[in-house]
């Protein structure tokens, strides 16, 4: 039996796929500054390759049933979470207590942004 998605939420895996390929291409170098930068420019373009193949279909399929805000909003989102996992585990960066108030300063525009007002 095939896995199938609901409208909502293949959006949702297909973003998160390509903020994690996204999130290497941009700081995965970042623990070999010895390498030359343009090869750490193609390798970080040959990884984005990848988040562009599922990021396209997620907003393309995404459109469907969220607005255009409501997507980018849900992929910001998805960034800080990808990324905050990626510096802890790693880049051996620990987060602390104002990264957590500004990524509830961002979940609260979240709040905003898919809250229906009257």
């Amino acid at each position: 039996m095939p896995l199938v998605f609901s409208p909502y939420l293949l959006p949702i895996v297909l973003l998160f796929g390509s903020n994690v390929f996204m999130t290497f291409a941009w700081y995965g170098h970042l623990k070999y500054k010895s390498v030359a930068l343009p090869l750490v420019i193609m390798a970080s373009w040959g990884i984005a390759l990848f988040e562009y193949w599922l990021a396209v279909p997620a907003n393309r399929w995404g459109s469907e049933v969220y607005s255009a805000a409501q997507l980018k909003t849900i992929q910001e989102v998805i960034t800080l979470i990808v990324f905050a996992a990626f510096s802890v585990l790693y880049l051996k960066e620990p987060l602390g207590w104002n990264h957590a108030v500004g990524f509830a300063f961002v979940a609260a525009g979240a709040f905003f942004i898919f809250h229906k007002w009257t």
